[in-house]
């Protein structure tokens, strides 16, 4: 078995789901904390790698976490914003009222 298996077992699952896969990117590094997989897909994917309320996320770390178990390794997975992305300004909870 690879030391690389996270990394390509992440690569694969994403390429399923994403809609452009040759835009899939992963960097893995490995520090005391454990193997950090930072993960890069097309802008107009990310909706598809999040999920609803972050569902989809979550399995992919879930699963992640049942790899880095087989290797006595802690996993984690980072997905970082596209390029060009603005940051959303938060919303408001309600509309701010006079009195």
């Amino acid at each position: 078995m690879s030391q690389n298996e996270d990394q390509e077992f992440l690569e694969y699952v994403v390429k399923g789901i994403v809609d452009n896969p040759d835009d899939v990117q992963v960097d893995r590094k490995v520090d005391e904390m454990g193997v950090l997989l930072s993960l890069r897909v097309n802008q107009q994917d990310m909706g598809q790698v999040v999920g609803r309320q972050g569902s989809t996320a979550k399995a992919i770390r879930t699963l992640l976490r049942i790899v880095g178990m087989k290797h006595n390794a802690r996993v984690n997975l980072k997905i970082e914003e596209p390029e060009g992305r603005e940051a959303a300004a938060p919303t408001p909870a309600a509309p701010a009222t006079e009195e």
